[in-house]
């Protein structure tokens, strides 16, 4: 697949220590056209501030303001209207996913078939930072349930790096407003046999304190959102 121009999707609530230097590390991945399409959802803290300085220094940012918090799933649904490039990646604003990674996740879709393809944290990336036994017990709990319904062996169902070929991801309606959007999508893209692939990434989770947004209820969630997905939707 020869690649022209990427669209980044940054869902952003309440990341004002973040937002800045995670625009600007998108910012220097320059093998390729891109557009940077920011949707705020409804920060409170000073993150509308911010954005607007971006604006200013960054002619490739599109901004979509939610007028209420209507959750990660809702902003990447506006996001996805929007986008022009011929791959979408989902790249979170906090720092735990560093973008100059860009070229490892882009290189399937260069040399294979791929039509998705996902950044794993658990099968060999530069660095991880040892974090929260009880998520990566969920983790691997939610991936294993994903797999035995979608018949993939994939190892990390839950990550924040996502990235598609546009049409592909634009080819499924997407329901879930908050973190039930990660099962979502990839129940629905398995269900039209698209083609997965994942590539090691290094990962550094922040702690609640630092600003950490999800818990053991959204992994509840997400159980029932595979289940709703694979097999009443």
């Amino acid at each position: 697949m020869k690649i022209n121009k990427l669209s980044i999707l940054i869902p952003v609530f309440n990341e004002e220590k973040t937002l800045k230097t995670i625009v600007e590390k998108v910012n220097n991945f320059n093998k390729f056209e891109k557009e940077i399409i920011i949707i705020n959802d409804c920060s409170t803290d000073k993150t509308p501030t911010i954005i607007e300085e971006l604006l200013k220094k960054f002619s490739n940012i599109v901004l979509i303001n939610h007028k209420k918090n209507l959750g990660k799933g809702s902003a990447l649904n506006s996001g996805i209207e929007m986008v022009t490039g011929d791959i979408v990646i989902i790249q979170d604003a906090d720092l735990e996913y560093e973008p100059a990674e860009y070229d490892k996740l882009l290189k399937p879709f260069i040399t294979t078939d791929a039509d998705i393809v996902y950044g794993s944290r658990f099968i060999g990336g530069d660095l991880v930072r040892l974090h929260f036994f009880w998520h990566f017990v969920a983790n691997k709990i939610l991936t294993l349930f994903s797999n035995i319904v979608t018949n993939l062996n994939m190892t990390d169902m839950e990550t924040g790096y996502k990235l598609f070929k546009s049409d592909v991801i634009k080819s499924i309606k997407l329901k879930e407003n908050s973190f039930g959007i990660e099962p979502e999508i990839t129940i629905k893209l398995a269900k039209k046999k698209f083609i997965f692939y994942e590539v090691p990434i290094s990962y550094r989770g922040r702690s609640y304190e630092e600003g950490k947004k999800i818990t053991i209820k959204d992994a509840f969630a997400a159980i029932f959102c595979i289940i709703k997905y694979r097999f009443f939707d």
